[in-house]
């Protein structure tokens, strides 16, 4: 079968992150096996009631530790309801469309019609087929597997656009939810209240200093070439004529390779204690959500 056949019964298969991945990954499941593979599952029901599953298919016995495993998720984002041929492959203008066709069906398809042109047999150390479920909501069936230790591998490559360039460094994705409190009172007499957003807003003010230092810390082969930060989201207050006593934003950082993705959080507290010295009722909570690790692999790695 071709890749562009099997890409076009993988695109059929409505594997939406909000839905169960089990469709798809019984396809998977029957392909793998047709080729040789030993397949094992990893089940979780997620709180919406639906199986998300992770396959693992390996060429030698399963647990045993695999040299190269082939990585690639089977979930996608969701979809307009417009796009009436989004689970039809369809050819336009040399580019085959669908949704997940590139992201990463595609992956899937070509590892799967490789590996059919050679013989398991033949392999001098274990192969591995590795298909993850949640990817597009936080990497959450990776992050299971890799909670769960049931294999072990040497080298991965898995399969995400790049453009066809491989990639051997990311950087990390980082996530913290930033409360401030004070004290409501109306607006008309400001000293029998404490605004929780002007604390906000000093706040935000050393993390733009945060961020314009962090810009030292460079790796020129990204771009930008230093950790990023964002604040995306931001809401406070409960009326207009009221002091308000409460406001939260959501902190994004996209950490380089080589520095710690709690470094940002701990500048972040650092301001806080700092900020205390001039406001001693300073009330701030932060809670790191999401701490997802930079990578790299060394340039000279066998595998690069």
């Amino acid at each position: 079968m071709t890749a562009q056949k099997t890409l076009s019964e993988l695109v059929s298969v409505d594997s939406v992150s909000s839905h169960s991945n089990q469709d798809l990954i019984s396809y998977l499941e029957t392909k793998c096996k047709s080729l040789g593979f030993n397949t094992d599952r990893q089940i979780h029901i997620d709180e919406a009631g639906e199986a998300k599953i992770n396959l693992i298919a390996t060429s030698s016995a399963l647990r045993a530790p695999i040299e190269l495993a082939l990585v690639g998720h089977t979930d996608t984002v969701p979809y307009d309801p417009a796009w009436t041929k989004a689970l039809t492959l369809t050819e336009t203008e040399g580019k085959l469309l669908g949704r997940g066709a590139c992201d990463t069906k595609a992956f899937i398809a070509a590892a799967l019609t490789a590996i059919a042109t050679i013989d398991l047999a033949q392999l001098k150390k274990p192969l591995g087929l590795i298909f993850t479920a949640d990817e597009e909501i936080g990497c959450l069936g990776a992050k299971r597997l890799a909670d769960a230790r049931l294999f072990s591998a040497r080298y991965a490559i898995v399969g995400e656009p790049t453009s066809l360039q491989p990639i051997r460094a990311g950087k990390g994705y980082c996530l913290a939810e930033v409360t401030l409190r004070g004290k409501e009172a109306h607006s008309a007499y400001p000293k029998l209240g404490a605004s929780a957003i002007f604390r906000a807003a000093r706040l935000i003010s050393r993390i733009e200093e945060i961020a314009r230092d962090l810009q030292n810390d460079r790796r020129e082969d990204f771009d930008p070439p230093f950790t990023t930060l964002n604040i995306g989201l931001l809401q406070g207050g409960s009326a207009k004529n009221i002091i308000p006593g409460e406001c939260r934003f959501t902190l994004e950082w996209r950490t380089i390779p080589g520095q710690l993705s709690n470094h940002v959080v701990a500048l972040v507290r650092a301001a806080v204690v700092e900020l205390k010295q001039s406001d001693p009722d300073f009330d701030c909570e932060i809670n790191a959500s999401r701490a997802d690790a930079s990578f790299e692999t060394p340039a000279n790695s066998e595998l690069v």
